[in-house]
């Protein structure tokens, strides 16, 4: 599903540069349930972006589903992502004059899918993520651990084939956070492909594959 080839990374700093990813070699294979980690600064959430679709300031080689990203434009390269890719951030992203409900819709207004068939597919989603009284609250009205359920809810919605996750339990309390990780194991053994980024070693062990970078290299074993 993804491969990486010699892909780099820099951004300026005064009259010279700063390596944020060096020489990634890397293979993600579809069913795949990926985590990354490292020390912060290692890189993870540069990645984790450049994955998503959402930095293309990048060098070397990346291909998705069979498609060159780093030869498509952008126009290709954001349909790409609204059709397969679902993201859940670590500041939720979602929109604040949206209500939760409508913040769930949002990923299905780029599906060809009926006005009713979203409605249901959004009710379905509040109920599994036990939101269904906050359907009609904005996102300021919400706690940080509610606002990240929408985010998480928001992600899986449409189904994407490729999730990715950047510290998706970091502002949950425990039993919250394990419950989101078994839903990505769930989905994961339905056949999304996820990766992850995280700290916590207890969600690592969701995943069945660890990579782990540090001062923007993959870390050899």
């Amino acid at each position: 599903m993804i491969e990486l080839r010699n892909l780099e990374k820099t951004v300026k700093q005064g009259a010279g540069q700063t390596w944020l990813l060096r020489r990634i070699d890397l293979e993600i294979a579809a069913g795949d349930f990926v985590t990354v980690m490292g020390p912060s600064g290692a890189g993870k959430s540069t990645l984790l972006a450049i994955l998503g679709l959402l930095d293309h300031g990048f060098t070397g080689e990346y291909r998705l589903l069979g498609e060159n990203i780093h030869e498509l434009p952008p126009k290709k390269r954001a349909e790409l992502a609204k059709q397969n890719i679902g993201f859940v951030f670590q500041q939720y992203h979602l929109l604040d004059d949206l209500t939760v409900a409508e913040n769930l819709e949002v990923p299905l207004s780029y599906r060809d899918l009926k006005s009713k068939d979203r409605a249901a597919l959004v009710a379905d989603t509040l109920d599994r993520f036990g939101i269904v009284g906050k359907k009609d609250l904005y996102p300021s009205q919400l706690s940080g651990g509610q606002q990240q359920l929408v985010g998480v809810a928001r992600a899986v919605i449409a189904g994407p084939r490729l999730l990715l996750a950047d510290e998706p339990t970091g502002n949950l309390h425990s039993q919250q956070g394990e419950e989101i990780m078994r839903l990505f194991r769930d989905l994961n053994r339905q056949g999304t492909t996820i990766v992850q980024v995280t700290h916590s070693e207890s969600n690592a062990a969701f995943g069945n594959r660890i990579v782990r970078l540090r001062d923007g290299w993959i870390d050899k074993p």
